[in-house]
């Protein structure tokens, strides 16, 4: 019979290789997709399949950075995804402190309403939103993307930075009215700053959904020079041929964004989001 120190022991290292055999799994297309941006689209494809190939090359890489229409792509990402994680992080907290500190009519109507918007799957809205753009002569604008993703990003927003809040006591307030500052003084001289975890997750999950996003991009924008980062990657699969090399090197350049600030502000993200659901 076993013993429990034995029994331990096999529960780690079962543990062990379970956690490296899920890391090989998550881990190796993206380590392929890497290699494969220095290879020729021949190279990719070569039998039997090579991890590292003998004719190394920038040519993938170099022709996405010099062209011009796949530059535009990278600055479409960058300014929608910027300016709704601003707005949606400036929003959901004014809204999130509003909820958390005072009491208003319709206060829980308005709670299930949000609650509802985030549970709605986006695609069910495609045609209506759809619908609306065009009615508001929105259509193949920036507007369309931000104030979209916007409507799926302050769901999340207003949920997390209400709960954050409500983790704060509410004697900061008082003693700050004790010495006569007011409400905007409560709001963002005392609770933003030691909110600073909370706001960064918001930040951080509303700029990687508005840069990650394929469908609305798609369907709200017609000409390449309003196309975002996913949709030019899409835009290689032409009709007689896929540039498999510079996709590859494109996934990776728009993969770097949001695997930089994740590894930049882990500590924060993941601190914000267990503080932001302890209490709603």
């Amino acid at each position: 019979m076993t013993t429990q120190s034995e029994r331990a022991i096999l529960a780690k290292a079962l543990t062990i290789i379970g956690l490296v055999l899920g890391a090989l799994f998550a881990g190796l297309p993206v380590l392929w997709m890497f290699a494969s941006s220095f290879k020729s689209n021949t190279a990719i494809f070569a039998y039997p399949p090579r991890l590292i190939d003998e004719t190394f090359s920038l040519a993938a890489y170099t022709a996405v950075l010099t062209n011009p229409e796949q530059l535009r792509f990278f600055f479409n990402s960058y300014l929608i995804s910027g300016l709704v994680t601003v707005f949606t992080v400036i929003v959901g907290i004014l809204a999130g402190y509003s909820f958390s500190r005072y009491n208003f009519r319709f206060k829980k109507v308005l709670n299930l309403i949000i609650i509802g918007v985030q549970s709605v799957p986006p695609i069910t809205l495609m045609i209506p939103y759809f619908g609306l753009i065009v009615a508001f002569r929105l259509y193949n604008t920036y507007w369309a993307l931000i104030l979209t993703y916007m409507v799926f990003t302050l769901p999340y927003a207003i949920i997390m930075m209400t709960g954050y809040f409500n983790t704060l006591p509410r004697e900061l307030d008082e003693a700050v009215m004790i010495d006569g500052g007011s409400s905007f003084t409560i709001l963002w001289r005392v609770l933003v700053p030691i909110s600073l975890p909370g706001i960064i997750s918001v930040g951080i999950y509303t700029f990687m959904l508005a840069w990650n996003e394929f469908l609305f991009a798609l369907t709200l924008t017609r000409t390449n020079d309003m196309r975002t980062v996913p949709i030019g990657i899409q835009l290689l699969m032409g009709q007689h041929s896929f540039e498999w090399n510079q996709m590859m090197a494109m996934s990776v350049l728009g993969s770097l964004p949001v695997l930089l600030l994740f590894l930049l502000f882990q500590r924060y993200f993941i601190a914000g989001m267990a503080a932001g659901s302890i209490k709603g």
